[in-house]
């Protein structure tokens, strides 16, 4: 088993009587069916349905203060728990940016000999292993608890980018993207049936519309790779974006009716001069519509 600690990762904690239902009206997961152990992947959106930050949320057990616990970017840590206090108005809870205290270690490939309390699975994809909130310079003991191999981030981003984790600020642009872009429908990170949120209508018509047109891929590179935002070319057509790279692996925002043109027509598609395939194909010629429970 490996471990990384995730030094571009930060930690929001929002905490209170109320903190349940306030998050449950605000973010697109169900933050009611959270408890100590388990995590959720979700998103804040704006009003028109793009993605402000995503994060993976967990509930905090008694033992250490109770409350939720956001894994999010760290240089939007701030902004997510200044937006979250805008939203509070007279709710009954409190919000904490812990960043400067607690962090993030990834942990794949393997079993936990052990599970620390503030740890769960990662809710987007079982390959991605678990997440493991503690203060970083605790990170090689707890990687040592849970009988794993320290290792650099940079494997982690590898790791991520192999697994089609879409990463916001490589893959995708926040405020710029819908959920359905970065395919948080598909990686559990929107539930439909829990009712209103921020910018919920947009989602849910684009979801029963299936008008979602532009998906992040993964992509297959047979050379050196194209900087992150390059333009995907099918002939001289563009037909998407160059996202985050390792190796051979890439993901890339593609326009779905587009490259399904450029398979069926047999025209290969280059970035910067250079040869790419996607990964699967079948994603972009019958994407599949996929809800969350």
């Amino acid at each position: 088993m490996k471990a990384a600690f995730l030094p571009d990762r930060g930690v929001v904690k929002v905490s209170g009587s109320e903190a349940r239902n306030f998050l449950n009206g605000l973010v697109t997961t169900d933050v009611s069916l959270l408890h100590p152990g388990l995590g959720r992947f979700g998103a804040l959106l704006t009003p028109q349905g793009k993605i402000t930050v995503d994060f993976l949320i967990t509930e905090a057990p008694a033992g250490h203060g109770g409350g939720f616990l956001f894994d999010c970017p760290r240089p939007l840590a701030q902004a997510l728990a200044d937006k979250l206090r805008f939203y509070k108005l007279r709710a009954k809870v409190d919000v904490e940016n812990l960043s400067d205290s607690l962090g993030v270690l990834a942990a794949w490939d393997g079993e936990l000999a052990a599970t620390p309390d503030l740890a769960f699975v990662d809710p987007r994809n079982a390959a991605l292993g678990w997440r493991i909130l503690v203060p970083e310079e605790l990170a090689p003991r707890a990687a040592d608890l849970i009988g794993a191999e320290t290792v650099d981030a940079a494997a982690y981003e590898t790791h991520r980018i192999e697994s089609g984790a879409p990463r916001g600020g490589l893959d995708f642009i926040y405020g710029d993207a819908f959920p359905h872009e970065t395919n948080m429908d598909r990686l559990h990170g929107v539930d439909f049936d829990k009712g209103c949120y921020v910018g919920q209508e947009v989602v849910s018509r684009m979801q029963h519309r299936g008008t979602a047109r532009t998906r992040t891929v993964r992509i297959i590179l047979d050379g050196p790779a194209p900087e992150p935002g390059a333009a995907i070319l099918a002939g001289d057509k563009p037909i998407g974006t160059v996202g985050s790279t390792a190796g051979a692996h890439g993901l890339a925002l593609i326009r779905l009716d587009r490259a399904a043109d450029a398979l069926a027509g047999g025209t290969p598609l280059t970035s910067g001069g250079l040869a790419i395939r996607l990964a699967d194909p079948d994603e972009v010629q019958s994407p599949p519509r996929q809800t969350v429970a």
